[in-house]
């Protein structure tokens, strides 16, 4: 099994259509292709493009999930909490031009 990265648990809030009530949950984990602050893309980021769906072991429960890379506007959005959480990927964007993509990963089962 390969790493890919330090997955970040991410809360979803969404306001329904039909009552308007805000409600959160927690069903997506995130990974960023820092590639510790290499110029090029890490394999995987590639893998993932190609090959969505995905298995993931956290502790004793493994899981199939759905990768898929977020938009510019949303990867802005995420960024600022991702590199609070783990400051080491604010430290490899700085050291590279190419943008550090952002994967969200959805459970499936």
């Amino acid at each position: 099994m390969r790493e890919i990265g330090w997955p970040t648990n991410t809360t979803i809030t969404t306001t329904s259509t039909t009552s308007g009530c805000r409600s959160s949950t927690s069903t997506c984990l995130t990974v960023a292709a820092s590639s510790g602050g290499s110029p090029q893309h890490p394999a995987w980021y590639h893998n993932l493009k190609a090959h969505p769906s995905i298995t993931i072991e956290v502790g004793a429960e493994t899981f199939t999930a759905v990768a898929q890379e977020l938009d510019d506007a949303a990867r802005a959005e995420l960024w600022p909490t991702m590199v609070a959480r783990h400051p080491t990927l604010g430290q490899h964007q700085a050291k590279i031009t190419r943008q550090v993509p952002v994967f969200i990963l959805t459970r499936q089962d």
